[in-house]
């Protein structure tokens, strides 16, 4: 396990990484990416747990994710299975396991202050939030090929992964208010959700 961890994670993270993993009792599993989440966490049916994380080449996604998964399970632990996945109880706990590791030799300077500001009331995602997942995306492999939502002008019409096809329309408070082609449809995307640029307008 230190070995894989060390292929995914901050060097300086990986030790208190495993030493979590051991005393929660986990079973690590690492699968391809999925577009709908980045982790999830699940009680076994002999009283096990299970955390898979998408493998990732961005280290500080991985971390983040990671913690956030390994929050769901002590916080179970700690408060009882009645509590909301994401209410008050999990965000203590993800703060509380976060903030040893909020340090500049684990994480890039520059990260560090959307990360404090994102630990003062955590999401139940980190995609949610607009700044600190900008500046993660920053770190990924490709960072230059990626279009974002924000990025297009208003009617201009972009691909999704899945191949669904949209339409930019105006910007509604926080997100931005895209007609789907097909249907006719409209839904709301974040402003950093990843897209291909097929017209301008």
């Amino acid at each position: 396990m230190d070995d894989v961890l060390k292929r995914y994670l901050p060097e300086r993270s990986v030790e208190p990484c495993l030493e979590l993993i051991r005393t929660c009792g986990v079973h690590l599993k690492i699968v391809k990416s999925r577009q709908t989440r980045h982790g999830d966490y699940r009680r076994l049916p002999g009283g096990g747990h299970l955390i898979t994380v998408n493998a990732s080449h961005n280290r500080y996604r991985f971390l983040i994710t990671l913690i956030h998964e390994l929050a769901h399970l002590v916080a179970f632990e700690r408060y009882g299975r009645q509590i909301k996945p994401h209410g008050r109880e999990w965000k203590y706990t993800f703060r509380d396991l976060m903030l040893p590791l909020l340090r500049p030799d684990i994480f890039p300077e520059r990260l560090l202050p959307h990360l404090a500001r994102h630990f003062r009331n955590p999401k139940a995602s980190s995609s949610t939030d607009t700044a600190l997942a900008l500046a993660l995306k920053s770190y990924d492999p490709d960072a230059g090929e990626q279009q974002y939502v924000f990025q297009l002008p208003e009617g201009a019409t972009f691909r999704l992964y899945n191949g669904r096809i949209f339409r930019k329309g105006p910007r509604k408070i926080k997100r931005y208010q895209c007609l789907e082609v097909a249907t006719g449809k409209l839904y709301l995307f974040q402003p950093h959700a990843e897209v291909e640029l097929l017209t301008r307008n």
